[in-house]
Order: structure tokens, then C-alpha cells, then sequence
């Protein structure tokens, strides 16, 4: 049996997981979901910064679009640290397509223009 807390909401349930994948504690289906993704193949949201071109704003927050898988976090923030953006900066721009072949692109989530 393996305990999880969920954190697909705030409510933070108390999950347990079977040899079957059956999972009790959640109080919806997401719960449920977010049990077995993170007992058979773990995702994160990878939130970060990267250099840009600019004396006001040196840096730029940056996110993936999608969760990426959590084995792959270390080496998609090698290629992270590598990137120096030029202006101007959009939101939703790409930073870095297809992260380490995950398909999941890194996106920038703020504007910079001087």
C-alpha cells in the first residue's frame, strides 16, 4: 500500500494506493488520476528564469507548457541555463522547443521590451 498527498487541489487528500492501482482517500476523480500518473509515470510543471539582453529585466520567467516528465527536470534545466533571450520578449513566445525530445515546449510568461 503506498500513501500519497494529492496536490492537484488545495485540499491536499490523503490518498492510498493498492498493488492494483485502486485508490481510496480522494474526495474526486482527479485524485484518483493524479495517484496512479504519480505512481507509474510522474510529471511536473517546470518553472524557471532565464538570461535575457536587457539592463532593467536581466531575467525572464519561464514555464513549461505542459508537465514534463519528472526524470527529465534535471537535464531540461541544463538546457534552461544555456538560453540567453534577445528583445523584445512576448508571453507565449518559445524559448525552447521540444525540451529534451519531450515534445513540451518551455515558454516565456512575461513581457520584456527595454
Amino acid at each position: 500500500m503506498k500513501e500519497l498527498i494529492c496536490i492537484t487541489c488545495p485540499r491536499g487528500c490523503h490518498l492510498k494506493v493498492d498493488d492494483n492501482m485502486n485508490v481510496t482517500g480522494n474526495f474526486c476523480p482527479r485524485g484518483a488520476k493524479y495517484a496512479v500518473s504519480e505512481l507509474t509515470h510522474p510529471v511536473r510543471t517546470l518553472t524557471s528564469t532565464v538570461k535575457v539582453d536587457s539592463k532593467e529585466s536581466p531575467r525572464c520567467p519561464v514555464k513549461s507548457k505542459d508537465p514534463l516528465p519528472k526524470e527529465t527536470i534535471f537535464k531540461a534545466m541544463e538546457e534552461i541555463n544555456k538560453v540567453t533571450l534577445s528583445l523584445p520578449v512576448h508571453i507565449g513566445d518559445i524559448v525552447i522547443a521540444n525540451i529534451c525530445g519531450t515534445g513540451v515546449d518551455i515558454v516565456a510568461t512575461k513581457n520584456i521590451s527595454k
